[in-house]
């Protein structure tokens, strides 16, 4: 594990004379890290925002308690979990519309949109490293994933704890079980039922793995080509970019499909004309996404209407996860709005 410096006496000693400055100076370099760390937890954008400023607010209040023998990181970290395993006994699990348990829609139309589900969110593509262990079983951004995220959700509160602190941060079990106040054993133990099943859960290759194999020229050849064929409406060349068994959903609607045709069906023929659309580049959630944008004549400007994050399997995109909720874009650093052309 890299070297992580303790905490300057002096600035420690401000913040606990309640400076403010200071103690923003202490924390902000691992702000991003513990934000990641609460997606994560959680699933949800808006609820890792939510934990991350409780967990702060919990620290400052805490500052004179701590212990200036140890080191910062840890004790933020286990503030921020516990912070999240209160909201998680609190909260139904987040999902994404296959991992409900129901099966893929046989038909077109999405019906009503589920305001009783709570939804996976999806997260910016800037992650953090902080510092971990080599030994550490994920990549930082490969555990922001879709897939991995929707896995994690499955698990009770101390299991997910326990795979992210251990596998994706790189702490020890004996640094993982006092973030936990519980046994070594009891991390081990939490573990193992964890890693079983979340590997029944994730795909054989991570995106991050994929996207290296193709390289960038051509990921971009490929976002180009996703774009250009949407812009024209050119359902043929859209549905030629997809595997035989690619599957949609659109976050908040529960329905989800598989397969070319009802991909098609249910997503490639829009109601707007081509030319009412624009679409935008971009990553989220360490893939490759698309930002949607339709022709609003009242604001004289394309307004945001769906994030397409999409998962590759090879050089076809295996899903396409549309999240509807254009509340997300100026949190994922997306402009709220396009000029005309």
């Amino acid at each position: 594990m890299g070297v992580v410096p303790r905490v300057a006496p002096e600035l420690l000693a401000a913040a606990r004379r309640s400076d403010e400055a200071a103690f923003r100076a202490l924390v902000e370099p691992h702000r991003g890290e513990l934000h990641a760390h609460c997606y994560r937890m959680l699933g949800s954008l808006h609820d890792a925002e939510d934990a991350l400023q409780d967990a702060l607010l919990r620290a400052w209040r805490g500052l004179k308690g701590f212990d200036d023998r140890r080191l910062l990181r840890p004790w933020l970290y286990k503030i921020a979990t516990n912070v999240c395993l209160d909201a998680i006994a609190r909260r139904p699990r987040r999902v994404l519309p296959y991992s409900c348990g129901g099966p893929a829609e046989s038909g077109a139309g999405t019906g009503d949109p589920s305001t009783e589900t709570a939804w996976i969110e999806p997260y910016p593509d800037e992650i953090e490293e902080g510092v971990a262990s080599p030994a550490a079983r994920y990549e930082r951004r490969e555990a922001v994933e879709l897939a991995f995220i929707a896995a994690l959700q499955h698990l009770p509160g101390q299991q997910r704890a326990a795979l992210i602190l251990r596998e994706v941060l790189g702490f020890s079990a004996k640094e993982t079980a006092e973030l936990l106040d519980t046994t070594v054993a009891s991390v081990n133990s939490s573990l193992q039922r964890a890693r079983k099943a979340i590997d029944r859960r994730l795909p054989d290759r991570s995106q991050q793995a994929t996207l290296r194999a193709l390289g960038d020229s051509r990921v971009r050849a490929l976002v180009q080509r996703f774009i250009e064929a949407f812009e024209r409406g050119d359902v043929d060349a859209i549905v030629a970019l997809l595997t035989d068994d690619a599957t949609f959903s659109m976050p908040p609607y529960v329905t989800w499909y598989r397969g070319r045709d009802r991909v098609a069906e249910s997503w490639l023929i829009p109601g707007e004309r081509p030319e009412q659309l624009r679409y935008l580049a971009t990553r989220a959630n360490g893939q490759l996404a698309v930002a949607a944008y339709r022709l609003d004549p009242a604001a004289a400007a394309h307004v945001p209407i769906a994030l397409d994050v999409m998962t590759l399997r090879g050089d076809r995109i295996a899903d396409v996860t549309a999240f509807r909720t254009p509340a997300v874009f100026p949190l994922l650093g997306l402009p709220e709005r396009l000029p005309l052309r």
